[in-house]
Protein backbone atom coordinates (compact mmCIF):
# COMPACT_ATOMS: atom_id res chain seq x y z
CA UNK A 1 0.00 0.00 0.00
CA UNK A 2 1.18 3.54 -0.77
CA UNK A 3 -0.23 7.01 -0.36
CA UNK A 4 -2.13 8.09 -3.47
CA UNK A 5 -0.24 11.37 -3.46
CA UNK A 6 2.96 9.45 -4.33
CA UNK A 7 1.54 8.66 -7.78
CA UNK A 8 2.92 5.11 -7.68
CA UNK A 9 0.99 2.66 -9.88
CA UNK A 10 3.03 -0.54 -9.56
CA UNK A 11 5.32 -2.07 -6.94
CA UNK A 12 8.19 -2.02 -9.44
CA UNK A 13 8.16 1.76 -9.13
CA UNK A 14 9.27 1.41 -5.50
CA UNK A 15 12.95 1.06 -6.43
CA UNK A 16 14.89 2.95 -3.75
CA UNK A 17 11.85 3.28 -1.46
CA UNK A 18 11.53 2.58 2.24
CA UNK A 19 9.02 -0.18 3.02
CA UNK A 20 7.51 -0.93 6.44
CA UNK A 21 7.23 -4.61 7.33
CA UNK A 22 6.87 -6.72 10.47
CA UNK A 23 9.93 -8.85 11.34
CA UNK A 24 9.90 -12.64 11.44
CA UNK A 25 6.87 -12.89 9.16
CA UNK A 26 6.45 -14.61 5.82
CA UNK A 27 5.68 -11.11 4.52
CA UNK A 28 9.24 -10.00 5.31
CA UNK A 29 10.68 -13.00 3.44
CA UNK A 30 8.29 -12.60 0.51
CA UNK A 31 9.21 -8.93 0.13
CA UNK A 32 12.93 -9.69 0.08
CA UNK A 33 12.56 -12.51 -2.45
CA UNK A 34 10.25 -10.50 -4.72
CA UNK A 35 12.60 -7.50 -4.66
CA UNK A 36 15.60 -9.67 -5.55
CA UNK A 37 13.72 -11.35 -8.39
CA UNK A 38 12.59 -8.00 -9.82
CA UNK A 39 15.82 -6.09 -9.14
CA UNK A 40 14.03 -3.61 -6.92
CA UNK A 41 16.20 -2.00 -4.23
CA UNK A 42 14.49 -0.95 -1.03
CA UNK A 43 15.23 -0.06 2.58
CA UNK A 44 13.19 -2.10 5.07
CA UNK A 45 11.72 -0.33 8.09
CA UNK A 46 11.26 -3.28 10.45
CA UNK A 47 8.80 -2.67 13.30
CA UNK A 48 7.58 -5.34 15.69
CA UNK A 49 3.89 -4.75 16.36
CA UNK A 50 1.03 -4.27 13.92
CA UNK A 51 -0.13 -1.06 15.59
CA UNK A 52 3.35 0.46 15.44
CA UNK A 53 4.08 -0.55 11.85
CA UNK A 54 0.81 0.83 10.55
CA UNK A 55 1.31 4.03 12.53
CA UNK A 56 4.77 4.37 11.00
CA UNK A 57 3.36 4.07 7.49
CA UNK A 58 0.59 6.58 8.18
CA UNK A 59 3.09 9.01 9.72
CA UNK A 60 5.28 8.86 6.62
CA UNK A 61 8.23 7.00 8.15
CA UNK A 62 8.14 4.70 5.12
CA UNK A 63 6.97 5.10 1.54
CA UNK A 64 5.01 1.85 1.53
CA UNK A 65 3.74 -0.85 3.86
CA UNK A 66 3.37 -4.52 2.95
CA UNK A 67 1.32 -7.34 4.46
CA UNK A 68 -1.54 -9.64 3.37
CA UNK A 69 -4.02 -7.99 1.00
CA UNK A 70 -6.80 -8.42 3.58
CA UNK A 71 -4.72 -6.52 6.14
CA UNK A 72 -3.98 -3.74 3.67
CA UNK A 73 -7.66 -3.45 2.77
CA UNK A 74 -8.63 -3.25 6.44
CA UNK A 75 -6.02 -0.56 7.06
CA UNK A 76 -7.23 1.51 4.11
CA UNK A 77 -10.89 1.15 5.08
CA UNK A 78 -10.16 2.37 8.62
CA UNK A 79 -8.85 5.72 7.40
CA UNK A 80 -11.00 8.83 7.25
CA UNK A 81 -10.21 9.12 3.54
CA UNK A 82 -9.55 5.61 2.19
CA UNK A 83 -9.08 7.03 -1.30
CA UNK A 84 -5.83 8.63 -0.08
CA UNK A 85 -4.24 5.16 -0.05
CA UNK A 86 -3.67 2.77 -2.97
CA UNK A 87 -3.14 -0.99 -2.79
CA UNK A 88 -0.73 -1.78 -5.61
CA UNK A 89 -1.80 -4.51 -8.04
CA UNK A 90 1.02 -7.01 -7.53
CA UNK A 91 0.18 -9.95 -5.28
CA UNK A 92 3.66 -11.24 -4.58
CA UNK A 93 2.87 -14.53 -2.83
CA UNK A 94 0.11 -16.99 -2.01
CA UNK A 95 -0.79 -16.66 1.68
CA UNK A 96 -3.91 -18.75 2.32
CA UNK A 97 -5.95 -17.88 5.39
CA UNK A 98 -8.14 -20.60 6.88
CA UNK A 99 -10.53 -21.43 9.68
CA UNK A 100 -8.95 -22.73 12.87
CA UNK A 101 -10.25 -24.49 15.97
CA UNK A 102 -8.70 -25.61 19.23
CA UNK A 103 -6.60 -28.76 18.88
CA UNK A 104 -8.33 -31.88 20.16
CA UNK A 105 -11.90 -30.67 19.61
CA UNK A 106 -12.71 -32.95 16.68
CA UNK A 107 -16.49 -32.53 16.98
CA UNK A 108 -16.31 -28.74 16.71
CA UNK A 109 -13.76 -29.02 13.88
CA UNK A 110 -16.28 -31.13 11.95
CA UNK A 111 -19.03 -28.56 12.57
CA UNK A 112 -16.84 -25.67 11.39
CA UNK A 113 -15.69 -27.61 8.32
CA UNK A 114 -19.20 -28.62 7.25
CA UNK A 115 -20.55 -25.14 7.91
CA UNK A 116 -17.95 -23.83 5.45
CA UNK A 117 -18.99 -26.51 2.96
CA UNK A 118 -22.64 -25.56 3.49
CA UNK A 119 -21.98 -21.89 2.70
CA UNK A 120 -20.17 -22.81 -0.52
CA UNK A 121 -22.76 -25.37 -1.64
CA UNK A 122 -25.61 -23.00 -0.89
CA UNK A 123 -24.05 -20.39 -3.18
CA UNK A 124 -23.51 -22.99 -5.89
CA UNK A 125 -27.12 -24.20 -5.69
CA UNK A 126 -28.64 -20.72 -5.46
CA UNK A 127 -29.78 -20.90 -1.84
CA UNK A 128 -29.77 -17.48 -0.19
CA UNK A 129 -30.72 -15.92 3.12
CA UNK A 130 -33.93 -14.68 1.51
CA UNK A 131 -35.09 -17.87 -0.24
CA UNK A 132 -33.96 -20.66 2.09
CA UNK A 133 -37.52 -21.44 3.23
CA UNK A 134 -38.73 -21.79 -0.37
CA UNK A 135 -35.71 -23.96 -1.21
CA UNK A 136 -36.90 -26.54 1.32
CA UNK A 137 -39.21 -27.70 -1.46
CA UNK A 138 -36.44 -27.96 -4.06
CA UNK A 139 -36.47 -31.55 -5.37
CA UNK A 140 -32.72 -31.82 -5.98
CA UNK A 141 -31.27 -34.49 -3.66
CA UNK A 142 -28.19 -32.42 -2.77
CA UNK A 143 -30.36 -29.48 -1.71
CA UNK A 144 -32.57 -31.83 0.33
CA UNK A 145 -29.49 -33.13 2.16
CA UNK A 146 -28.05 -29.63 2.74
CA UNK A 147 -31.27 -28.39 4.27
CA UNK A 148 -31.83 -31.48 6.43
CA UNK A 149 -34.80 -32.97 4.60
CA UNK A 150 -32.81 -36.19 4.11
CA UNK A 151 -29.38 -37.67 4.74
CA UNK A 152 -29.10 -37.23 8.50
CA UNK A 153 -25.89 -35.16 8.44
CA UNK A 154 -27.04 -32.86 11.25
CA UNK A 155 -27.34 -35.58 13.90
CA UNK A 156 -24.00 -37.04 12.77
CA UNK A 157 -22.47 -33.66 13.66
CA UNK A 158 -24.39 -33.49 16.94
CA UNK A 159 -26.73 -30.86 15.48
CA UNK A 160 -30.40 -30.72 14.57
CA UNK A 161 -31.60 -31.85 11.16
CA UNK A 162 -32.28 -28.26 10.11
CA UNK A 163 -28.90 -26.84 11.17
CA UNK A 164 -28.18 -25.78 7.58
CA UNK A 165 -31.40 -23.79 7.40
CA UNK A 166 -30.53 -22.03 10.66
CA UNK A 167 -27.04 -21.12 9.42
CA UNK A 168 -28.25 -19.76 6.09
CA UNK A 169 -31.05 -17.75 7.67
CA UNK A 170 -28.50 -16.16 10.00
CA UNK A 171 -25.71 -15.41 7.51
CA UNK A 172 -26.67 -16.14 3.92
CA UNK A 173 -24.37 -18.16 1.67
CA UNK A 174 -20.61 -17.69 1.16
CA UNK A 175 -21.05 -15.18 -1.64
CA UNK A 176 -23.48 -13.11 0.41
CA UNK A 177 -21.07 -13.04 3.36
CA UNK A 178 -18.17 -12.05 1.10
CA UNK A 179 -20.18 -9.31 -0.60
CA UNK A 180 -21.40 -7.94 2.71
CA UNK A 181 -18.15 -8.11 4.67
CA UNK A 182 -15.18 -7.99 2.28
CA UNK A 183 -16.28 -6.39 -0.97
CA UNK A 184 -16.78 -3.00 0.75
CA UNK A 185 -13.08 -3.14 1.70
CA UNK A 186 -12.17 -3.47 -1.98
CA UNK A 187 -11.23 -7.16 -1.74
CA UNK A 188 -11.99 -9.15 -4.91
CA UNK A 189 -13.17 -12.77 -4.87
CA UNK A 190 -10.25 -13.96 -7.02
CA UNK A 191 -9.29 -17.52 -5.99
CA UNK A 192 -12.09 -17.38 -3.40
CA UNK A 193 -14.67 -17.65 -6.16
CA UNK A 194 -16.47 -20.97 -6.56
CA UNK A 195 -14.85 -23.71 -8.62
CA UNK A 196 -17.43 -23.28 -11.39
CA UNK A 197 -16.69 -19.55 -11.59
CA UNK A 198 -12.92 -19.85 -12.03
CA UNK A 199 -11.99 -20.00 -8.35
CA UNK A 200 -10.67 -22.63 -5.95
CA UNK A 201 -13.56 -22.92 -3.51
CA UNK A 202 -15.60 -26.11 -3.61
CA UNK A 203 -17.49 -28.40 -1.29
CA UNK A 204 -17.60 -32.19 -1.31
CA UNK A 205 -21.06 -33.73 -1.73
CA UNK A 206 -23.38 -33.66 1.27
CA UNK A 207 -23.33 -37.38 1.92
Amino acid sequence: IVKASAGVKTAKELDGATICVQPGTTTEQNLAEWARSNQVRFTPVVIETLAEVTAAYLAGRCDSYTTDVSGLAALRAAQGRPEDHVILPEVISKEPLALAVRQGDARFADIVRWTHFLLLSAEEFGITQANVDQMLNDPRPEVQRMLGKSGGLGPMLGLSENWGVAVLKATGNYGEIFQRSLAPLGIQRGPNALWNAGGLQYSPPFR
